[in-house]
């Protein structure tokens, strides 16, 4: 007599595995509402004039006949406030942009020289630059307000910018990013007769779009909504940035709050376009990076 075939039970048959997958499901669904209801709770009350936000505060009540574009009208005016407004906004754009493209170009040049050439001490000398992630920025803040005063950077775009323009954390991410790249390439390229400088720029910087998307827009977030320094820096209020700005525009005298908020949502803008332009290359980059090295 024949031997019968046992039927091998599929893993995701059994009872615990479909548990896990709807308590899995139900978590990440619970975790993705409490990020985006600020965003939409927001995006809301920006629709409301002041007295409905007064009385019905950041809920999510999709009652559409108290809303109107009124506040985003008063921020596109023309009055005083809305030229201090795109002031900033512009303020904002010229530091990100030119922090993002100068932090990228720079981090990439360094995690270059530390993945694709051998030599005495480059270990350590990445050691140095990962051991700079466990300094709380806090703790340089003052050596560093002390130095743009000494060099006369402060009041200036340049003493917002020059601070940042080296990031470890991009820096790491860049060299796993690179370490997973071929060296042959390298090789091939010397003997076709490149220079170095062309193959860092020409061959290996074009495979990296993934990791300077998803720097960039990391990046990019945090140079938009950094605060602290900028604070610290800026001193004229034609200089400031949008977080800034907007923050002076706090009284104890009274606030149009639903201005404040349209131009908050307003302010969320560029990154928001950023991602969804380049977030396939984000999504690349961050799974590419995860894995590599």
């Amino acid at each position: 007599m024949a031997d019968k075939k046992k039927k091998v039970r599929s893993v995701k048959d059994t009872p615990r595995h479909k548990v896990g997958v709807v308590l899995g499901t139900g978590f990440f669904v619970i975790l993705c509402a409490i990020i985006v209801f600020p965003v939409f709770a927001g995006l809301l009350a920006s629709f409301r004039p002041g007295k409905e936000l007064i009385r019905r505060g950041l809920s999510i009540d999709l009652d559409f006949s108290t809303m109107s574009l009124d506040n985003y009208t008063y921020l596109f005016s023309g009055n005083a406030d809305s030229q201090k407004y795109f002031i900033w906004y512009k303020n904002s754009l010229i530091i990100t942009i030119v922090s993002v493209v100068l932090t990228l170009l720079i981090c990439y040049f360094v995690a270059y020289g530390l993945t694709m050439y051998n030599y005495r001490l480059k270990n350590f000398l990445f050691f140095l630059v990962i051991a700079t992630m466990m300094v709380p920025f806090e703790i340089l803040m003052l050596p560093l307000y002390k130095e743009i005063i000494a060099i006369g950077l402060i009041d200036s775009y340049v003493g917002v910018i020059i601070t940042g323009l080296c990031s470890a954390s991009t820096i790491f991410f860049f060299k796993q990013y690179l370490s997973g790249l071929p060296k042959d390439l390298l090789d091939a390229a010397r003997i076709d007769g490149a220079t170095e400088y062309g193959i860092a720029t020409k061959i290996i910087l074009p495979l990296t779009k993934p990791a300077f998307a998803s720097m960039g827009i990391l990046s990019a977030m945090g140079v938009w909504n950094a605060i602290l320094w900028p604070l610290l820096v800026l001193k004229g209020a034609e200089k400031f940035t949008l977080p800034i700005g907007l923050n002076t525009l706090l009284t104890p005298y009274g606030n149009n709050y639903d201005v404040l908020i349209a131009g908050s949502m307003f302010g969320i803008l560029p990154i928001f376009i950023i991602f969804l332009i380049f977030q396939k290359y984000i999504i690349d980059g961050m799974t590419a990076g995860a894995v590599k090295g």
